[in-house]
Protein backbone atom coordinates (compact mmCIF):
# COMPACT_ATOMS: atom_id res chain seq x y z
CA UNK A 1 0.00 0.00 0.00
CA UNK A 2 1.17 3.17 -0.86
CA UNK A 3 0.62 6.61 0.74
CA UNK A 4 -1.47 7.72 -2.37
CA UNK A 5 -3.54 4.44 -1.69
CA UNK A 6 -3.96 5.48 2.08
CA UNK A 7 -5.18 8.80 1.29
CA UNK A 8 -9.22 8.81 0.50
CA UNK A 9 -11.78 11.52 -1.09
CA UNK A 10 -14.97 12.43 1.20
CA UNK A 11 -17.58 15.12 0.15
CA UNK A 12 -16.95 18.57 1.37
CA UNK A 13 -19.23 18.58 4.14
CA UNK A 14 -18.15 15.13 5.72
CA UNK A 15 -14.20 16.31 5.23
CA UNK A 16 -14.89 19.52 7.61
CA UNK A 17 -16.00 16.45 10.47
CA UNK A 18 -13.45 16.12 13.06
CA UNK A 19 -15.11 12.59 13.19
CA UNK A 20 -14.38 11.64 9.72
CA UNK A 21 -10.83 13.53 10.01
CA UNK A 22 -10.08 11.14 12.15
CA UNK A 23 -10.82 8.25 10.60
CA UNK A 24 -8.99 8.79 7.14
CA UNK A 25 -5.38 9.28 6.24
CA UNK A 26 -5.38 12.81 4.15
CA UNK A 27 -1.29 12.92 4.16
CA UNK A 28 -1.30 16.32 4.65
CA UNK A 29 -4.90 17.63 5.12
CA UNK A 30 -7.81 18.90 3.13
CA UNK A 31 -7.64 20.10 -0.31
CA UNK A 32 -8.17 23.88 -0.63
CA UNK A 33 -9.81 23.99 -4.07
CA UNK A 34 -12.85 21.56 -4.95
CA UNK A 35 -12.15 18.38 -6.77
CA UNK A 36 -13.93 16.03 -9.39
CA UNK A 37 -14.67 12.56 -8.04
CA UNK A 38 -12.70 9.85 -8.34
CA UNK A 39 -12.76 8.35 -11.58
CA UNK A 40 -13.38 11.64 -13.38
CA UNK A 41 -10.36 13.16 -12.37
CA UNK A 42 -8.31 13.55 -15.20
CA UNK A 43 -6.26 17.18 -14.69
CA UNK A 44 -4.58 19.04 -17.07
CA UNK A 45 -1.36 20.40 -16.09
CA UNK A 46 -2.36 24.02 -16.07
CA UNK A 47 -5.49 22.70 -14.17
CA UNK A 48 -3.14 21.23 -11.58
CA UNK A 49 -1.57 24.82 -11.52
CA UNK A 50 -4.33 26.62 -11.10
CA UNK A 51 -5.37 23.61 -7.93
CA UNK A 52 -1.82 24.00 -6.51
CA UNK A 53 -0.25 27.43 -7.04
CA UNK A 54 2.89 25.36 -8.28
CA UNK A 55 4.33 26.17 -11.70
CA UNK A 56 4.35 23.63 -14.65
CA UNK A 57 8.27 23.77 -14.68
CA UNK A 58 7.49 22.82 -10.81
CA UNK A 59 5.48 19.79 -11.62
CA UNK A 60 7.65 19.05 -14.43
CA UNK A 61 11.16 18.96 -12.39
CA UNK A 62 9.31 17.63 -9.82
CA UNK A 63 8.30 14.43 -12.16
CA UNK A 64 11.80 14.30 -13.58
CA UNK A 65 13.89 13.91 -10.59
CA UNK A 66 11.53 11.71 -9.10
CA UNK A 67 9.48 13.18 -6.61
CA UNK A 68 6.39 12.42 -8.66
CA UNK A 69 4.93 9.04 -9.42
CA UNK A 70 4.28 8.05 -12.38
CA UNK A 71 1.64 10.33 -14.51
CA UNK A 72 -0.68 8.86 -16.85
CA UNK A 73 -0.65 10.37 -20.34
CA UNK A 74 -3.54 11.16 -22.70
CA UNK A 75 -3.75 9.40 -25.87
CA UNK A 76 -1.83 12.70 -27.06
CA UNK A 77 0.75 12.50 -24.42
CA UNK A 78 -0.55 15.57 -22.54
CA UNK A 79 -0.14 14.81 -18.52
CA UNK A 80 -3.63 13.80 -16.47
CA UNK A 81 -2.92 13.89 -13.22
CA UNK A 82 -5.73 12.46 -10.93
CA UNK A 83 -6.56 13.19 -7.48
CA UNK A 84 -4.13 11.15 -5.73
CA UNK A 85 -1.72 12.82 -7.56
CA UNK A 86 -2.87 16.27 -6.08
CA UNK A 87 -2.95 14.59 -2.42
CA UNK A 88 0.71 13.80 -3.16
CA UNK A 89 1.66 17.21 -4.51
CA UNK A 90 0.02 18.37 -0.85
CA UNK A 91 2.12 16.26 1.39
CA UNK A 92 5.44 17.42 -0.76
CA UNK A 93 4.21 20.92 -0.09
CA UNK A 94 3.74 19.82 3.37
CA UNK A 95 7.52 18.43 3.54
CA UNK A 96 8.99 20.98 1.52
CA UNK A 97 7.43 23.48 4.50
CA UNK A 98 9.23 21.67 7.29
CA UNK A 99 12.26 22.17 5.74
CA UNK A 100 13.09 19.02 4.39
CA UNK A 101 15.92 18.85 1.87
CA UNK A 102 14.79 17.72 -1.81
CA UNK A 103 17.11 14.72 -1.42
CA UNK A 104 15.17 13.57 1.71
CA UNK A 105 11.85 14.57 -0.69
CA UNK A 106 12.58 11.85 -3.34
CA UNK A 107 14.27 9.21 -1.05
CA UNK A 108 11.11 9.52 0.87
CA UNK A 109 8.66 9.13 -2.76
CA UNK A 110 11.22 6.03 -3.59
CA UNK A 111 10.84 4.62 0.13
CA UNK A 112 6.98 4.75 -0.76
CA UNK A 113 7.10 3.13 -4.06
CA UNK A 114 9.00 0.52 -3.20
CA UNK A 115 6.43 -0.82 -0.29
CA UNK A 116 5.19 -1.85 2.84
CA UNK A 117 8.90 -3.17 3.46
CA UNK A 118 10.19 0.31 4.16
CA UNK A 119 8.24 1.71 6.61
CA UNK A 120 10.44 1.41 9.29
CA UNK A 121 13.14 3.60 7.30
CA UNK A 122 10.08 6.02 6.62
CA UNK A 123 9.07 6.10 9.69
CA UNK A 124 12.78 7.35 10.87
CA UNK A 125 12.76 10.08 7.97
CA UNK A 126 9.48 11.13 9.43
CA UNK A 127 10.67 11.23 12.94
CA UNK A 128 14.07 13.01 12.18
CA UNK A 129 12.17 15.83 10.37
CA UNK A 130 9.42 16.04 12.95
CA UNK A 131 12.79 16.68 15.31
CA UNK A 132 14.46 19.65 12.85
CA UNK A 133 10.28 21.24 12.85
CA UNK A 134 10.54 21.09 16.80
CA UNK A 135 13.86 22.37 16.83
CA UNK A 136 13.02 25.34 14.86
CA UNK A 137 9.18 25.65 16.64
CA UNK A 138 12.17 25.99 19.92
CA UNK A 139 14.38 28.71 18.30
CA UNK A 140 11.38 30.60 16.84
CA UNK A 141 10.21 30.57 20.39
CA UNK A 142 13.45 32.02 21.77
CA UNK A 143 13.42 34.54 18.88
CA UNK A 144 9.77 35.61 19.94
CA UNK A 145 10.39 36.31 23.24
CA UNK A 146 13.13 38.66 22.57
CA UNK A 147 11.54 40.13 20.48
CA UNK A 148 8.40 40.83 23.08
CA UNK A 149 11.19 42.23 25.29
CA UNK A 150 11.99 44.38 22.86
CA UNK A 151 8.66 45.63 22.18
CA UNK A 152 7.52 46.06 25.71
CA UNK A 153 10.90 48.15 26.29
CA UNK A 154 9.66 50.55 23.31
CA UNK A 155 6.52 50.87 24.43
CA UNK A 156 7.44 51.73 27.82
CA UNK A 157 9.74 54.07 27.33
CA UNK A 158 7.79 55.40 24.45
CA UNK A 159 4.94 56.29 27.42
CA UNK A 160 7.34 57.44 29.97
CA UNK A 161 8.68 59.95 26.93
CA UNK A 162 5.12 60.99 26.54
CA UNK A 163 4.34 61.31 30.02
CA UNK A 164 7.49 63.05 30.71
CA UNK A 165 7.06 65.69 27.77
CA UNK A 166 3.43 66.37 29.12
CA UNK A 167 4.69 67.65 32.37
Amino acid sequence: MTVMETTSTTSAASATSTTSAASTDSCAGPPLKPRRPDGQDRYTISEVVDLTGLTAHTLRWYERIGLMPHIDRSHTGQRRYRNRDLDWLDLVGKLRLTGMPVADMVRYAELVREGDHTYTERFELLKATRQDVLSRIAELQDTLNVLDRKINFYADAGQALASERAS
